[in-house]
């Protein structure tokens, strides 16, 4: 839901800003619908990247704790667990630079840093919530954190609000 909320307010969002002026000739109206098209690819180009991004994130922040639950790094020290979420994580910079290279206004892309860094902790969070429950089957979903969801999708409202 938190995701498809978020795919949602980006469409309507672009929907209401991004609308042609009254141009005059076809070459005019065109140029506005490429753009327009180019604009909404690089917007989901942008949001599948950080979705890979932070599935990687998370295997790298958790998926240790799995490890040891199995009794495979129990044995391991410190810097070499460490090590090993480091090297997770160098996936999930190749994923998250270029989104949010991608998607910058500055660069060309539909958001702001505000509405990317938003964007981020809306899939870092969804993401999280089906890989703990897939890998931590022990963990329970409770009201309070459909509740945090919720105030999750109107910070994505708010965010694209002008």
């Amino acid at each position: 839901m938190s995701f498809g909320g978020l795919v949602v307010w980006w469409l309507v969002f672009l929907l209401t800003t991004k609308q042609p002026n009254n141009q005059t000739t076809k070459q005019q109206n065109n140029k506005v619908s490429f753009d327009f098209i180019d604009l909404l690819m690089t917007g989901i180009y942008t949001i599948l990247l950080l979705l890979g991004s932070n599935v990687f994130m998370t295997l790298a922040w958790y998926g240790h704790l799995k490890l040891q639950q199995m009794n495979i790094s129990t044995s391991w020290p410190l810097i070499g667990v460490i090590a090993f979420s480091w090297c997770i994580a160098f996936f999930e910079y190749c994923l998250m630079v270029p989104a949010n290279r991608a998607g910058f206004t500055g660069n060309g892309g539909p958001f702001t840093l505000m509405q990317l860094k938003v964007i981020q902790e809306v899939i870092s969070l969804t993401v999280f919530t089906v890989i703990a429950g897939f890998l931590f089957q022990g963990e329970e979903l409770h009201w309070n954190h459909i509740a945090a969801f919720l105030c999750l999708i109107l910070a994505v409202y708010f965010v694209f609000w002008e």
